[in-house]
């Protein structure tokens, strides 16, 4: 195999490949056809009735779920009478109303589809990832798909800011409620239920990289939200509270691997095994709580220069660790409505990271910056410089501004502690205090 391979010269950004290495014309015809020839096809049974288990799940809502899977054996056509052979053996009969192939980026509908065909099947009866579809003849399942269960979970909320509409469509708590149980559809590691406060759900997920993927369908799509800081979802086994481990693995530069080690080992961090080459890249294996995560992607980002490949899987439920280590600096938290001044910025970047650029709208609560000490403190990043009669020549200090940081939408959900929001809308992702009143927040500390 590798040495049909190494025959090949395919440049993909010329869109070409060869045998000859001095020949540069022609296409890919080539590479497509060393793959038909040595890359196996899929194991079917044609001579058997029709199974297919199901893989995946899109929605539609003229016609509800839509089941696709590879057909392992048999045929299926439209109008075919079938059964839905369920979770813990539940059967239910079915009919199919439409079979579709895949064709470049969509569908085609067709009237036959044959075993390793990958089709996806109109008219089944909600169907679950998992579930086999087969003829009536056929009396046992194929091996069940396992769903992983949801490890991280987010307070979803509207966005109850004073710059709410002015740029998003879907504002209001029934717009929201529609979303995520029409995403429920498709989506089954995903998992929605009413939370405490009004107007919130409570929405798990597979890890942050999957809430954030359905925040940002959610934002271009129009919807404008609020989302609080990312939990774990822990469990209670033999008395004992347990929480999600991961396996990370994390592929950089051997100079790195010191910096590496302090960002993992305060956030409790056992390494498992660790490999070096002769090019200078190492190799780390670690088992990590899930909490342990957040946040941590961009730190080793900003330690390693960019030059670290990080993934991480999960490992199972394990006993809870201990305490870890949350955000070391406070934030400057805005105490007035309007645009942020050049003159203001540049009297608090001084003693602070800014969030915002000199003509940034600002309300009240609104997150700014970032404070070079522990504490939040609230600031006026509105205030304007004092004009007088008295001018002299070179009295003004030049104002130099450092750039701001930009906080795209994985980095503020990573950024936010318990008692603050990440606001998004279609125009802009903003950070702010749950209790946007100086007041409102005082009040809470004293309950708490």
């Amino acid at each position: 195999m590798k040495h049909s391979i190494s025959r090949i010269c395919s440049p993909g950004r010329s869109g070409f490949a060869t045998h000859d290495p001095n020949d540069h014309s022609g296409d890919i015809s080539p590479l497509l056809d060393m793959i038909l020839e040595h890359v196996p096809g899929p194991e079917v049974e044609e001579d058997k009735p029709f199974r297919m288990i199901v893989t995946s799940l899109q929605w539609s809502k003229y016609v509800g779920r839509i089941a696709t899977g590879r057909i392992a054996s048999g045929e299926v056509k439209p109008g075919d009478k079938l059964i839905l052979m369920r979770d813990e053996g539940k059967v239910e009969r079915a009919t199919v109303d439409k079979v579709e192939v895949f064709n470049n980026l969509g569908r085609v509908a067709v009237e036959k589809a044959t075993a390793g065909d990958l089709v996806s099947l109109i008219g089944l009866p909600d169907p679950d990832i998992g579930d086999t579809v087969a003829d009536p003849e056929v009396t046992e399942a194929l091996p069940r798909i396992k769903v992983d269960e949801p490890t991280l979970s987010m307070t979803f909320t509207i966005n109850s800011s004073p710059f709410v509409g002015k740029s998003g469509k879907y504002v209001t708590s029934r717009n929201l409620r529609e979303r995520l149980m029409r995403e429920l559809q498709s989506n089954v590691a995903l998992r929605v239920e009413e939370a405490d406060v009004k107007e919130s759900f409570r929405v798990s997920g597979r890890g942050l990289l999957h809430l954030s993927i359905l925040i940002e369908e959610m934002r271009r799509e129009g919807y404008e939200l609020s989302v609080g800081k990312p939990e774990v979802i822990r469990k209670e086994i033999d008395g004992k509270w347990h929480e999600p481990f991961e396996h990370l693995v994390i592929d950089v530069a051997t100079d790195y691997v010191g910096s590496v080690m302090e960002l993992i080992t305060p956030r409790r961090g056992q390494m498992l095994d660790m490999t070096s080459n002769d090019s200078g890249q190492s190799h780390l294996e670690f088992s990590i709580p899930a909490r342990g995560l957040i946040g941590l992607r961009t730190r080793l980002l900003n330690a390693t220069r960019g030059e670290v490949i990080v993934n991480h899987r999960f490992d199972g439920y394990r006993p809870e660790e201990g305490t870890l280590p949350s955000r070391s600096n406070g934030v400057l938290i805005s105490q007035i409505t309007g645009k942020a001044s050049a003159y203001a910025l540049w009297k608090l970047q001084e003693r602070a990271e800014m969030f915002v650029l000199p003509g940034d709208e600002i309300y009240e609560g609104m997150i700014v910056g970032e404070n070079s000490r522990d504490n939040d403190l609230v600031v006026n990043p509105v205030r304007e410089k004092k004009l007088t009669n008295i001018r002299s020549a070179g009295a003004d200090d030049a104002i130099l501004l450092k750039p701001p940081r930009e906080m795209s939408l994985e980095i503020a959900l990573e950024y936010v502690e318990a008692d603050e929001y990440v606001e998004i809308t279609p125009a802009a992702i903003r950070l702010r205090k749950i209790g946007l009143t100086e007041q409102s927040r005082k009040r809470k500390m004293v309950k708490a």
